[in-house]
């Protein structure tokens, strides 16, 4: 059994093996949620966040460090822009009448 040592700097976390150099990426875990206008949120379905996060769908390379895990859920890599992230799903969700009219989209970070 090898061992594997592990550092804790600021961007990507370096694995390294006797034999081997591993880098592995930082992921943002990511809440989905659909507001109505009333102010209700509802977790967006995996199946939706599944279709975004298809790159043939999305045609955006930008996006293919994402991960849908659950209802609401979508694991991000860290050069996944947020901000373009948002207006990308808004967008797609809206071509796709995910979003009715009035609804809004909100991604919040999960710590």
């Amino acid at each position: 059994m090898s061992e594997i040592g592990l550092t804790s700097r600021p961007g990507p976390t370096r694995c390294s093996t006797r034999d081997h150099k591993v880098t592995a990426m930082f992921l943002h875990t990511l809440s989905i949620k659909r507001i109505t206008p009333a102010g209700e949120a509802h977790p967006v379905p995996i199946a939706h966040l599944d279709n975004f996060a298809m790159r043939n769908f999305t045609n955006d390379a930008a996006f293919d460090d994402t991960l849908p895990i659950a209802d609401g859920r979508l694991e991000a890599g860290s050069l996944v822009p947020l901000d373009r992230l948002h207006l990308a799903m808004t967008d797609w969700f809206r071509r796709k009448q995910y979003l009715q009219p009035g609804d809004t989209l909100r991604i919040t970070a999960i710590p």
